[in-house]
């Protein structure tokens, strides 16, 4: 069964569309990545595996053939291994097809599953605000960031469990406001404890 699930690519400043192909095809047990995926998201085979058996999901016992379209685009980062594992699933019958329809999702995976934040999520916000998706998925460490670009619905999750658990809700996903205070406060104390441990070594003992 094929499956898709849409991503973004981040280019410069800007994140391009990439529709993320799943299909499931006979043959020894692997899984091969093509469309010009960087050694990063090469490297995605092994953490959607472990962290689709390390939540609870079973891994397909045949061959897996995931796509990054379109082919003549160079995709960096890790931030594809929640739509490849989203898109695994349906491929595999674990989850429904619809659940995936005009949804958007970024964010890298752990070996147990859990869900990290990645590079790039302000551009793939503006991304997928243009394409009118129906909601961006994105780890909750980025939530703030993506919420920036007025209109979109972004919904935010800890790991891929709870990601599915939200695409099973019986409501349709609801926005998730984050107000840009909040986003400058987290900054600036972030630009805060980098200064005070900066100027900690500058004192030395």
């Amino acid at each position: 069964m094929l499956a898709r699930c849409l991503s973004g690519s981040l280019h410069g400043i800007e994140a391009l569309a990439v529709t993320v192909e799943v299909d499931l095809v006979p043959g020894l047990p692997g899984l091969q990545l093509v469309g010009l995926p960087d050694a990063a998201i090469q490297e995605s085979r092994e953490r959607v595996r472990s962290a689709l058996r390390n939540s609870g999901f079973r891994g397909p016992l045949v061959r897996v053939v995931v796509n990054l379209a379109p082919a003549d685009l160079r995709k960096e980062g890790p931030s594809f291994d929640l739509p490849i594992a989203l898109a695994l699933l349906v491929a595999s019958g674990q989850l429904d097809g619809p659940l995936l329809a005009n949804l958007c999702c970024a964010g890298e995976l752990g070996l147990d599953g859990s869900l990290r934040p990645c590079r790039g999520i302000l551009a793939i916000a503006n991304l997928a605000a243009a394409q009118n998706v129906r909601a961006l998925v994105v780890p909750s460490a980025n939530a703030a960031e993506a919420s920036l670009v007025p209109g979109l619905t972004v919904r935010a999750a800890d790991s891929l469990s709870e990601v599915v658990d939200l695409l099973h809700q019986p409501q349709p996903l609801a926005p998730k406001h984050i107000s840009k205070a909040a986003v400058t406060a987290k900054n600036h104390a972030q630009t805060k404890r980098s200064t005070s441990s900066t100027a900690w070594l500058r004192l030395g003992p």
